[in-house]
C-alpha cells in the first residue's frame, strides 16, 4: 500500500520576453535595449535583476550601476519607471563605464521627490534634472507605485526630458553651463558626444521597463 501527504505544487513562470515595439514606434527605428528575460547587452551593477519583463533594482544584492556595453551619441531614448516611497536613481547619459556619471558624463535625475526626506531640495534635484546643470519643471510624476513614462532626447547640445508627456527639460547644455554650472562644480561629461546609457543606483528598491531606443544620425 502507498500513501502521499503534504503534497506542494509551485508553478515555475515561463521567461518573460519584452513585446516588440508598436509598430508605429519600430517604423520610426526604435529597437528594444532591454529583451525582459535578462541583462544581456547591460553590464555591471549587482543589484539589478531580469524580473517578469522588468529590471528590477534590489540593493540589498549590492549596488552600483548598469550601463549599456553599447555606446550611444544623439538618441531618443522611451521608458517606463515605478518608484518606491523616497526612491532614487539617475539616469546616466553619454557617460563613460568609470567615474561618478553626474560629473563624467550627464545624470538625470530619477526621484521621488515629493518625499518629505526631500523637501531641503536644490532645484538642479528635482526629478528630471540634469544633475546640477539644469533645474527641471515639477508636478508632473504619478503616485508612489504607479508606472511612468519617460522620454529622453540627446540631439547635439541639446538635451530634451518629457515625462508623463510634459516636457520637464528643454536646454542647450552650452548655454546652461556658460560661466559656470549652478552647483559651481566642474561636470566635464557635458562636453562628451558619445558614451554609455546607464542606471545610477543609490540604494532604492524601483523598476523599469520597456526600454527602447532610436538613435539619431
Amino acid at each position: 500500500m502507498l500513501y502521499f501527504r503534504n503534497i506542494f505544487v509551485r508553478e515555475i513562470p515561463r521567461d518573460t520576453a519584452v513585446p516588440p515595439p508598436a509598430a508605429a514606434e519600430a517604423d520610426e527605428g526604435f529597437v528594444p535595449l532591454f529583451n525582459g528575460r535578462d541583462l544581456a547587452g547591460w553590464t555591471g551593477g549587482g543589484g539589478y535583476a531580469a524580473e517578469d519583463g522588468k529590471i528590477v533594482v534590489h540593493p540589498e544584492r549590492g549596488g552600483g550601476n548598469l550601463y549599456t556595453e553599447k555606446e550611444y551619441a544623439d538618441f531618443v531614448l522611451r521608458f517606463e519607471f515605478k518608484l518606491t516611497p523616497a526612491a532614487n536613481n539617475g539616469l546616466g547619459i553619454r557617460a563613460p563605464l568609470e567615474g561618478d556619471a553626474a560629473y563624467a558624463g550627464m545624470e538625470l535625475q530619477i526621484l521621488e521627490d515629493g518625499s518629505p526626506v526631500y523637501w531641503g531640495l536644490k532645484p538642479y534635484q528635482y526629478h528630471g534634472s540634469i544633475y546640477g546643470v539644469v533645474p527641471a519643471r515639477r508636478g508632473v510624476l504619478r503616485p508612489v507605485g504607479e508606472w511612468n513614462t519617460e522620454e529622453v532626447t540627446a540631439r547635439g547640445r541639446r538635451i530634451t526630458v518629457a515625462v508623463n508627456g510634459v516636457v520637464l527639460v528643454d536646454a542647450d547644455i552650452d548655454a546652461a553651463s556658460a560661466g559656470g554650472t549652478i552647483d559651481g562644480n566642474e561636470h566635464p561629461g557635458l562636453k562628451r558626444e558619445s558614451g554609455h546609457i546607464g542606471f545610477l543606483g543609490h540604494g532604492s528598491v524601483l523598476e523599469f521597463r520597456n526600454i527602447r531606443i532610436k538613435e539619431l544620425r
